[in-house]
């Protein structure tokens, strides 16, 4: 028993210990809980940007304490990304850390929201358990729109309706974007109103403010207007009006030419204020009975044509053609005589025109396009017909002298003087033309037309140089020069060239050197040697002066005209000596031209000795000479030689009569004394004999000369022919004379030929003489000839003779008079006395006999003129008023007629055109009658003094109007002499630097005269005061220089202080000039100069300022008064700040990078320029890199070449792709700066092509922009902004494996970048661009690879073709590796099914300690009604998506594998970036593709509820609370679940049995009126169920599975745009209803406790493979069905998915 009560007592303190210990363990078990109801995680909002210490949760309120000497739990942060959490874990509070940095929601941080995990331990039990808290990262509109360009253009043609959109160009990425989110982000466009072009807002508008396309309202005119500058400003939609943002962007609208114009006749002159031509009249002239052969096209001036006024449409291929008619003439018969070409207007004449009925036709010229515009235009054209050509040619002088220096070059002119001063003039005329006109006459040379060429226009022409000449060869040049019309000749005339001597001759020895003997007997002056030197030169060029330059020992003498070499004075010879003297020959010519020869004397000295003769070498000599041959030329040497020495005498004998011959008696020289003449004397045989003085010291040679001919005389004509013959006319072949010639010269010099040298054309000269006709002579047109006969002889240098033979053709009457002038013009003054002779009209008939009378045929004109009929002249009859005429050339035109009495020919014709002209009716009237001025006593030259000013009341634009001045310098001589008046302005200004006595007085009289007829003026007095200078202000300086003055500095900044005295005066200052923009000031009172505007140095870097300084009595009167002492000059130096941020040539750089990239790799180059100066246009470089994985920066930049290098390893990430910045700082990056985006994508071979041409590698690097330039543009053509990037040039790659290489050929490596996507297009896609371009390709390359350069072909890389053929190779295995893997599936199958109940038993276990958050904290208060559909479905703050990427979704493959755990189901070692998805972009925006599904955000899903009703058919429907309750009945969405993310946050179906059982049963009405926490990935949702039965199982959402594609179809939904405001009955409760639905997503759910347990008998769980089956079920035909009021269509399903890459864990709460 006491054992028993024993037991029972320590039973009981068993049990009570044991209470006590559970009650202690559970105490101790909520702690590190929360004490709160609601979701585990703890959602907080927090403005982006906020300040540095920002609360962000204020209590977490987890049960337990940290403070204290033993506290119950101890708190840490854990997943703090960069550090932004503090925690305070005594007071359990959180704070933003925010230093050294923003919070920025906006790239390039894009911080949208932080998360992090606050770890609890409790002390007591030692358990874990996370809070998670997520900040929520709110939108503020702190970034405005930007453009992508600056400028915009757009051409539109003038043709564009009203109400067309001609710009497009601002929709897409094009436009302006707003990183910032929501309506803060949304842009709209507007047009503002352009000061500089006031009508562009009007004439163009945007009406879909959203899209921005631009649309014409009002009609464009290219005539009026060509350009537009559209100021297009876009602002974001946030939602206060006052915190918008805008942007301005310019749109250049250029207007196209459009065919809205017809055709205008050129030359066009513009009506006065209007756009319409002046009437316009073609002129052409043709003579009478011209056939039109000779005449077409006919000559018109101007030249008919017209052009479209529409020059600028393009292309010019559309621009239509003008086509010309002859609308219509006078008189009616016209078109049988003209025609007009329809393309080119050229006139044609059909058929001859007789004058005696056409004088003249006046027709209308129709111009009109080819394409059938109604608008021709139209022209007169007047033809006048004319007397034939009846006047020969004349030369005003009978004969020509000119001269030409022979060294002149070709192309030098003929002078009329010896000088050569000025140039000779031939003046030919035709008494058919003015002589005021050039008569276009062809002049031509009738010899030594190689020689010499004359000028072809003009009334004056000159003769030049064809080739060089000689005087030495030819010293004139004697030709004769004939002028021709074309029909008839002139008179020959004679023309002498006489060719002045140069010095281009040099003067010659007959021996390079001389030996002479000399004796000791011999005595000084006797003579040596003669040297003779010959110059071919005349005058002093040929005159030779002779000098010993060396060895002669002052022994010898020479005479220097002469030549001669003497003994000198007082010099002794001794035997044995010898000499050799250097002797120099040169002309006379001045220093700088002279020319000069040397020889050489051998002198040996022999003793005396008398004892032989002396003897010559031979006995005969042999020369033949020419008759050319000039006087004192050497021809022989005959020196003998005496064996004692002694003097030698030579003689001619005999055998010259004549004495031709000149023999030296020392010397033995044979030389021409006289000129020669084959003709008469062709043979010489001399005699001559050699003595040394003793009787029979003498010896004889024979020297036989033969004369040879030289052609040196002409054809002599035999004068006693006749020179006057006579012709009867229209005769052919008729014989008209004989001429004969005779040549002395012989053999072929002496032949004889015979030329016509004018109208071979008319007449020709047969062998022997006899002239004949050639053609049918005309009287009338010329009824004498003077034929020029020219005899030749055959020489190679030809001489002729002419001979003219004047042949007279007999007349008939068949000619009309012909005026002397066609038309005439004559100028008169309107005021012209009546009967005043004012021209006189001459005309002539070329028929014999005629009696002339003249007479006026126009009508009118005789009202107004006489015409005397005998003497032709022209007088007035009526008095004519310049004023009376409506144009401003008063001009009267008419005709006038002359006619032979006794002939039958009709009448001569002219024009006559009388100018009248205005004459000065008025005198120029001064403003003043006395002027006044002021000058100080020193004024420099140039100073203005006064103006003066005068008016004269003649008709504005003509000379009788046009006042200028001048100084009377006769009244007052002195004053004129000192001042003067600027001839077109009226100032009066200092003529000299003065010097005269203050306060004097001077008097100028100023002469104010016009241009008129007859001049007219009139004069003013101008008083000029000299000033004292005691009151003229002296300046202290005369210059300033001021310290520099920064561009940077206020308006008002003090520059400089200028100062000046005088004398009880007060000073004003003033700038005169240097300051015409106005940046600079004066205090008039003070001097201090000041800035008035903002300076710019880039603009101007310094001022020079002229300033002034004058009494205030002095500026009282408005008459300043410079002076040398009050003015100076102010120099001011602009001082450069940084006023100029970089500007990067783009805007966005685009490059590659290839998987196999080493570090610090080359990717590409930036490049910013600045404004400024020095430092300031220094460059550095830094890049903006958002933080990769493990920290990595990825690229680096040179910070001052801007060379971006890649900074890690990109092995594997192909077709990802990297956004950062490049900034720009000027200063060496102490300065301003300017940012740019570069986009970086990651490439490999699969995504490259290789272009293959047939030139080497050099060549293709060496133009490696210009071909990726064409490249690019072709593929730009297909995907705009595209990036052509080259990998790699190398030698061609060919062979087995592309294992052997062609160094002249080349493989360039070539991939593209998209920048819509930022990925390398696809290599397939860049084949088809640019293989389908090949040809058009290859053309444009041809210019860089040279000839025969062109692309071979566009392959595969090496690496592709070579895994392809791998890949085949692989294919063969197929099999036998199929069936290993069933063999090891079945192996397999038992350790599968243990894992899988393993498995389901701990899915439950999990389950039962799962707990569920019943109640959340209060919402906000229902907000308005959504304004737009963004905000009905969701967040308005989701960052960075537009309408179209809204429907965007974020997959699995897109997360971070470190990121990726089991509570996710997704395993992290799995390859998740498959070909059909994208890599994910580091530390970017969500990545943005092509889901039809759309993404809802969770901001504000803590805030706002909305229930979630299980239906009848077992689907979710969601409908948000507020108080808009019957708008929620109706629209609620149907929510599916999406097996690619259905899985829970532990990677297991953890919902308990109970749960699932209620979900997969519908038909259990089990009432559950409760909150339901939801969670996937970590998107969180509270939900509310409607009233069920109890007994409804809700059915566990299915885990994610393998099989990705099989359950994806269950997720391709439709989304259905909600209308705005729209509300409709449903099912009714009691809660609120939220306008805003939160983002859902469906795991295993969680209930409340009160349903955790699992009752007994209740339903089995079912498998997971149960599970799969049911969803991927199609063919359920009777879907589970609750009441409702609305059924959803598929069409309003909605796709809850995850909204970032977060997870919250469910379990262990």
């Amino acid at each position: 028993m006491l054992q028993q009560l024993c037991f029972s007592k320590w039973l009981a303190i068993g049990i009570a210990v044991s209470v006590v210990f559970m009650y202690c363990l559970a105490q101790n078990d909520d702690d590190c809980k929360l004490a709160r109801a609601g979701p585990p995680a703890t959602i907080v909002p927090i403005d982006e940007e906020s300040r540095n210490g920002t609360i962000l949760v204020d209590n977490m309120l987890i049960k337990g304490t940290a403070r204290g000497p033993d506290p119950t739990i101890e708190l840490t942060l854990k997943d703090n990304v960069d550090y932004w959490v503090i925690l305070d874990p005594i007071n359990q509070r959180l704070y933003l850390n925010s230093t050294g940095r923003i919070l920025d929601r906006d790239p390039p941080m894009s911080i949208q929201s932080i998360v992090v995990q606050v770890q609890c331990i409790n002390r007591k039990v030692g358990t874990i358990i996370y809070h998670e808290v997520r900040i929520v990262v709110r939108d503020r509109n702190d970034n405005s729109p930007q453009f992508q360009q600056q400028q915009y253009y757009v051409a539109v043609n003038e043709l564009t309706p009203v109400g067309t959109t001609i710009f497009t160009g601002f929709s897409g990425n094009n436009g302006a974007t707003d990183i910032d989110d929501g309506p803060n982000g949304q842009i709209e466009y507007v047009i503002q109103y352009n000061p500089n072009d006031p009508t562009s807002n009007g004439t163009f508008d945007i009406p879909l403010t959203l899209s921005g396309a631009v649309v014409l309202r009002e009609r464009l005119n290219y005539e009026e207007k060509t350009r537009y500058f559209v100021i297009v400003q876009a602002n974001d939609r946030a939602q206060n009006l006052i915190e918008r943002r805008t942007s301005t962007a310019t749109l250049t609208v250029d207007v196209l030419d459009g065919d809205d114009l017809g055709p205008m006749f050129l030359p066009c002159i513009l009506v006065y204020n209007t756009r319409d031509c002046r009437p316009l009249t073609y002129q052409a002239s043709l003579p009478e009975l011209t056939a039109p052969a000779r005449v077409n096209p006919i000559n018109v001036m101007p030249p008919i044509q017209a052009i479209d006024q529409d020059r600028n449409i393009q292309p010019p291929s559309d621009r239509p053609g003008i086509l010309y008619f002859i609308l219509v003439g006078t008189p009616e018969d016209y078109a049988h005589y003209f025609s007009m070409n329809v393309t080119t207007a050229e006139l044609s004449l059909l058929k001859p025109i007789n004058r005696d009925f056409h004088q003249k036709f006046d027709l209308v010229v129709k111009a009109e396009q080819d394409n059938g515009h109604p608008l021709p235009a139209f022209a007169n054209l007047h033809i006048e017909v004319l007397d034939e050509n009846n006047q020969y040619p004349y030369f005003t002088e009978s004969m020509y002298e000119g001269f030409i220096l022979e060294s002149s070059p070709v192309g030098t002119t003929i002078a009329d003087n010896q000088n050569l001063t000025s140039a000779l003039q031939i003046i030919a005329l035709d008494n058919d033309i003015e002589e005021t006109k050039d008569p276009e006459l062809h002049l031509f040379l009738n010899d030594y037309n190689t020689f010499f060429t004359v000028t072809q226009t003009g009334i004056t022409r000159y003769l030049t140089l064809l080739q060089p000449v000689d005087r030495e060869l030819q010293q004139l040049y004697t030709f004769s020069m004939t002028a021709s019309d074309g029909v008839q000749e002139s008179l020959p005339v004679t023309v002498n060239i006489i060719v002045i001597d140069a010095n281009d001759n040099t003067p010659t020895f007959s021996n390079i050197s001389y030996n002479v003997k000399i004796y000791t007997d011999m005595r000084p002056g006797e003579s040596v040697i003669k040297l003779t030197a010959m110059d071919a030169d005349d005058g002093p060029n040929g005159q030779i002066r002779y000098e010993i330059l060396a060895g002669d020992q002052n022994d010898f003498i020479i005479n220097e005209q002469t030549g001669h070499i003497i003994i000198a004075s007082g010099v002794m010879l001794s035997v044995g000596r010898s000499y050799a003297l250097t002797v120099k020959a040169s002309d006379n010519a001045p220093l700088a031209q002279r020319r000069s020869s040397i020889t050489t004397v051998y002198i040996e000295v022999l003793p005396p000795n008398n004892q032989s003769p002396p003897r010559f070498p031979q006995q005969m000599y042999s020369l033949e000479i020419s008759e050319a041959m000039r006087i004192g030329a050497i021809l022989l040497n005959l020196q003998a030689t005496d064996r004692e020495g002694d003097p030698i005498t030579y003689v001619i004998q005999n055998g010259d009569p004549q004495q031709v011959f000149n023999l030296s008696r020392t010397s033995g020289l044979l030389a021409l004394g006289k000129p020669l003449d084959r003709e008469s004397t062709d043979r010489y045989i001399l005699i001559v004999t050699a003595s040394d003085g003793r009787p029979d010291g003498t010896s004889t040679a024979t020297v036989n000369v033969v004369v040879t001919d030289v052609n040196d005389n002409g054809p002599v004509f035999d004068p006693f022919l006749p020179k006057n013959v006579t012709v009867q006319e229209e005769e052919a072949n008729a014989f008209v004379g004989q001429v004969r010639a005779t040549d002395p010269d012989a053999g072929i010099n002496g032949q004889v030929r015979y030329s016509l040298a004018n109208f071979n054309h008319l007449f020709r000269i047969t062998s022997n003489g006899s002239i004949y006709t050639s053609v049918k002579l005309n009287r009338e047109k010329r009824d004498y000839y003077e034929l020029i006969i020219e005899a030749t002889d055959g020489a190679l240098d030809v001489r002729r003779t002419t001979l003219t033979l004047g042949i007279k053709v007999l007349d008939i009457d068949d000619n009309s008079p012909v005026f002397t002038n066609s038309s005439y013009t004559v100028s008169i003054p309107e005021n012209l006395a009546l009967g005043t002779v004012f021209l006189r009209l001459e005309a002539k008939d070329v028929d014999l006999g005629s009696n002339i009378t003249y007479g006026i045929r126009t009508q009118e004109a005789r009202k107004f003129f006489s015409l005397n009929k005998f003497t032709g002249e022209l007088s007035l009859l009526k008095p004519l008023d310049f004023e009376s005429f409506a144009d401003t050339d008063a001009t009267f035109t008419f005709l006038v007629e002359a006619f032979d009495i006794s002939g039958t020919m009709p009448p001569g014709l002219a024009t006559v055109t009388v100018r009248i002209r205005d004459m000065n009716d008025y005198s120029p009237v001064f403003s003043k009658p006395l002027y006044r001025g002021m000058v100080a006593p020193d004024a420099i030259k140039g100073t203005v003094i006064a103006t003066v000013s005068a008016e004269d009341q003649d008709p504005p634009g003509t000379p009788a109007s046009l006042v200028r001045y001048k100084v009377d310098v006769v009244q007052f001589p002195y004053s004129a002499s000192i001042f003067d008046v600027e001839e077109d302005s009226g100032r009066v200004v200092t003529r000299v630097n003065l010097n005269e006595e203050p306060s004097t007085l001077f008097k100028l009289i100023v002469i104010a005269y016009d241009d008129g007829d007859p001049v007219k003026f009139n004069t003013t007095t101008v008083e000029i005061s000299v000033l004292q200078p005691s009151v003229i202000p002296r300046f202290t300086q005369d210059e300033y220089r001021p310290p520099p003055v920064s561009e940077g500095a206020p308006k008002g900044t003090q520059v400089a202080v200028i100062a000046a005295a005088a004398l009880n005066q007060t000073i004003i200052y003033s700038i005169v000039s240097g300051n015409e923009d106005g940046a600079f000031a004066i205090n008039n009172r003070t001097g201090v100069i000041f800035i008035n505007k903002s300076l710019d140095y880039e603009t101007v870097k310094n001022y020079v300022l002229r300033v002034q300084a004058d009494s205030l009595q002095v500026v009282r009167t408005n008459l300043p008064v410079p002076s040398k002492s009050n003015t100076a000059k102010v120099i001011i130096e602009v001082q450069d700040e940084n006023d100029h941020a970089p500007v990067f040539t783009k805007k966005l750089y685009i490059g590659g990078v290839s998987e196999d990239n080493r570090m610090f790799a080359a990717v590409m180059k930036v490049k910013a320029t600045d404004k400024d100066t020095g430092n300031f246009s220094a460059m550095q470089y830094r890049l903006i890199i958002p933080p990769i994985k493990d920290g990595k920066e990825g690229f680096v930049i040179e910070p001052y070449t801007g060379i971006i290098k890649t900074a890690m390893l990109f092995k594997n990430m192909r077709r990802s792709y990297f956004k950062f910045q490049v900034i720009a700082t000027d200063n060496y990056g102490k300065g301003l700066s300017n940012k740019s985006d570069v986009l970086v994508s990651v490439v490999n071979q699969l995504d490259m092509q290789v272009i293959v041409s047939n030139v080497p590698p050099t060549l293709v690097e060496q133009s490696k922009d210009q071909l990726i330039g064409i490249l690019e543009r072709y593929v730009q053509d297909q995907i705009p902004g595209a990036k052509v990037v080259v990998e790699s040039i190398g030698a061609r790659r060919f062979g087995d494996g592309y294992s052997e290489e062609d160094y002249s050929k080349s493989d360039l490596m070539v991939y593209a970048i998209d920048p819509q996507t930022n990925r390398a297009i696809m290599r397939n896609e860049l084949f088809k661009f640019l293989d389908g371009k090949l040809l058009d390709i290859n053309k444009e390359f041809q210019p860089y690879l040279g000839q025969g350069g062109r692309i071979l072909e566009i392959r595969t890389p090496d690496v592709v073709a070579n895994v392809k053929k791998q890949a085949q190779a692989v294919g063969y295995t197929e099999g036998a590796l199929l069936a290993l893997a069933v063999i090891i599936i079945l192996c397999c199958m038992p350790a599968i099914l243990i894992v899988m109940v393993s498995y389901r038993q701990r899915q439950a276990e999990c389950a039962k300690t799962a707990r569920i958050q019943m109640a959340l904290p209060a919402g906000k208060p229902a907000s308005a009604p959504a304004t737009n559909l963004y905000e009905e479905l969701g967040d308005s703050t989701m960052r960075g998506y537009a309408q179209q990427e809204q429907q965007q979704l974020l997959r699995p493959a897109l997360l971070r594998p470190e990121e990726l755990s089991m509570e996710s189901g997704i395993d992290p070692g799995q390859e998740y970036y498959g070909q059909d998805y994208y890599s994910y972009e580091h530390g970017y925006e969500l990545p943005q593709y092509g889901s039809r599904r759309r993404l809802l955000s969770p901001s504000g899903m803590y805030d706002e509820y909305g229930e979630v009703v299980v239906e009848g058919d077992g689907g979710f429907y969601y409908s948000p609370q507020g108080p808009e309750a019957e708008w929620a009945r109706k629209k609620r969405i149907k929510l599916v679940v999406d097996p690619e993310y259905e899985t829970s946050s532990t990677g297991e179906d953890s919902a308990p049995e109970s749960q699932k059982n209620r979900l997969s049963n519908p038909n259990i009405q089990t009432n559950i009126n409760g909150n339901i926490y939801i969670a996937q990935n970590g998107s969180v949702i509270r939900t509310r169920r409607s009233c069920l039965s109890n007994s409804l199982k809700v059915t566990s959402p299915v885990r994610l599975g393998k099989h990705f594609k099989k359950l994806d179809k269950l997720a391709v939904t439709h989304e259905e745009n909600v209308p705005l405001n729209t509300f409709s009955t449903g099912a009714s409760t009691t809660d609120k209803l939220n306008t805003r639905p939160c983002s859902v997503s469906f795991a295993s759910s969680a209930i409340d406790p009160d349903n955790m347990a699992t009752k007994s008998g209740g339903s089995r769980l079912k498998s997971t493979e149960e599970q799969e089956s049911v969803v991927d079920n199609e063919d359920i035909k009777e879907p589970l069905e609750l009441p409702s009021d609305h059924t959803q269509s598929d069409d309003e399903e909605l796709w809850m998915g995850p909204w970032n890459n977060l997870h919250i864990p469910m379990t262990k709460l």
